[in-house]
């Protein structure tokens, strides 16, 4: 456990100031200042079966000029936009390197994306070429006659359809292009990365970052690491590298540092993280509050030789639950995080730094001026719940360089993410006296029961502290005298099996549970025992389908 006696956050944040030079390339600070060190290692990559490779910071550099090579002979130019339809791989390092070297922009998506999701975004997108390995590839070339703009695929992994001319066979493309490259200049605010988001409404909306927010990124990452990079660092992290959480959160700044950081191709499961942890000697790691809640009910006390220094959790509350065991059982004060697509890493702790209070979010990560506000953009008092919001200009007047240029050929929504010169998160939260926010759900996350205000975290967290709950989500149920009542879905603990008699004595169980801690008005009047929770594919509770759902049922 790493937490110190001292405050050092007020001094910390007003010495800081950013440096952004003029012309800035992903590439180079992640990739090429790296390269002249042959033994220095970049990726520790594995899948499910076993296998294992390690990628060195010059095979990187070297394999990302084959593909800028191999991208320019396919007639990509600046800015046009590639997809990245990969898993954690050695592969999905060397496309975003030779996108961001090439001054192409990159645009990762997910291998778990259906024909729909892949078929929207390219065509929205108007991606010229995508670069996809076996998971992914079936559903890709199921949709490719109806995205007119994608002229070319490249497949690591393709058998049959590299055979038959379909796609392009990597390995083959790559062995026949030249190492060298030579960079091609980019501004700090040249667009970079196109990322969808997944969105609580309507279509999902690109999100377009410029090279600078890698910049932008690096306070809290070093931050919330405990003060990345130490000598022996080792990162690992199950989150997609297809999405914020595990390109600006682990993969990009973890390569930034010169560090290894570790690719895992398969299922998570804590037995699997605790054993990549150890073999790998994992220093570093950000973990979703739902993977935390396995490993914690898997091993509530692990025997295993670890040498974690720094955990960062984001996407849900942590919670005390979670954050008392981290301190316990693992020896070390989980970091929370937040921060979304279109400026990520704004609030968060630093245990060696600041103390942590369990259950916050943490306070403004330094470079960063954040608020809460009411509708109409009014700061409110301490205590009072609004609306999280980061202002375009830090304390001192600087412009943060951690924004977003916009979103993808949608300027009316782009207007409406901000209210004059603060963006909107569409994140509810207090502010105590010492300027650490405390998450309240997301804007339409909150709802009313009998008059009362209710945010489903707490009570989930609550849910979470009894060894009976593996997971649990909390939405309003319609109730014609009350509005709504408070509903709670419950997914058991691993190998507990109950009958239905069993079942109606732990609902009471856990109805009691929740009123002895926290409000009456909170515990949940309905319990509903679930196989598996609705997530989304970077580890988020969605509560809204659990919501619509309700609301259905109500009209039956």
């Amino acid at each position: 456990m790493s937490d110190i006696a001292t405050d050092q956050y007020d001094t910390l944040h007003a010495r800081f100031r950013w440096h952004v030079p003029a012309h800035f390339n992903i590439a180079d600070v992640c990739c090429t200042r790296w390269a002249d060190d042959p033994a220095r290692i970049a990726l520790y990559c594995e899948d499910e079966d076993g296998n294992t490779a390690q990628t060195s910071y010059a095979q990187l550099h070297g394999q990302a000029g084959r593909l800028s090579n191999l991208l320019g002979q396919l007639d990509a130019t600046r800015g046009d936009r590639i997809a990245i339809i990969l898993p954690q791989r050695a592969e999905s390092a060397i496309a975003h390197i030779a996108c961001y070297q090439s001054a192409l922009v990159a645009m990762p998506m997910s291998i778990l994306f259906g024909p729909d999701a892949l078929e929207y975004r390219l065509q929205d997108s108007a991606a010229v070429v995508a670069i996809v390995d076996a998971a992914a590839l079936p559903a890709l070339l199921e949709i490719r006659a109806r995205c007119p703009a994608l002229r070319h695929i490249v497949a690591v992994e393709c058998a049959n359809e590299c055979a038959n001319g379909a796609v392009i066979d990597w390995h083959a493309a790559l062995a026949g292009s030249a190492p060298q490259f030579l960079p091609i200049e980019t501004r700090a605010e040249d667009p970079a990365i196109l990322i969808y988001t997944s969105g609580t409404t309507g279509s999902p909306k690109g999100a377009l970052l410029p090279q600078r927010a890698l910049i932008g990124n690096l306070t809290g990452f070093v931050a919330s690491q405990n003060w990345f990079p130490q000598p022996d660092d080792v990162f690992w992290s199950p989150a997609d590298w297809a999405w914020t959480g595990g390109l600006m959160d682990a993969l990009l700044p973890t390569l930034y540092f010169g560090k290894p950081i570790v690719g895992y191709r398969g299922r998570f499961s804590a037995q699997t993280a605790f054993r990549l942890l150890e073999q790998y000697a994992v220093t570093n790691t950000f973990l979703f509050p739902t993977a935390l809640k396995m490993m914690m009910k898997a091993e509530p006390v692990p025997r295993r030789h670890l040498k974690l220094r720094a955990i960062m959790s984001a996407g849900e509350a942590v919670g005390d639950a979670v954050f008392h065991w981290g301190r316990t059982a693992l020896g070390v004060s989980i970091n929370e995080m937040f921060g979304q697509t279109e400026m990520n890493y704004i609030v968060g702790n630093s245990a060696d730094k600041w103390p942590a209070k369990p259950g916050s979010m943490g306070r403004p990560y330094p470079g960063h001026r954040v608020a809460v506000i009411d509708e109409n953009g009014k700061q409110l008092r301490h205590g009072e719940i609004g609306e999280v919001a980061l202002h375009r200009l830090d304390r001192h007047g600087a412009a943060d360089p951690i924004f977003f240029l916009g979103y993808w050929n949608n300027e009316r929504a782009t207007s409406e993410k901000f209210t004059g010169d603060w963006c909107r998160t569409g994140d509810l939260a207090s502010m105590d006296d010492d300027g650490y926010l405390w998450y309240q759900g997301r804007a339409d996350d909150m709802f009313k029961a009998a008059g009362y205000r209710i945010g489903p975290s707490e009570i989930e967290n609550c849910l979470l502290k009894h060894p009976a709950v593996a997971n649990a989500a909390v939405v309003p149920k319609p109730d014609r005298e009350r509005g709504n009542v408070v509903k709670a879905f419950v997914l058991l603990a691993p190998g507990l099996e109950l009958d239905d008699v069993a079942k109606a004595a732990l609902t009471a169980e856990l109805q009691a549970h929740v009123k002895g801690k926290l409000a009456p008005y909170e515990y949940p009047k309905e319990i509903e025992f679930v196989d598996s929770l609705p997530m989304t594919t970077t580890g988020k509770l969605q509560r809204r389908i659990l919501r619509l759902l309700e609301e259905e049922r109500a009209k039956s």
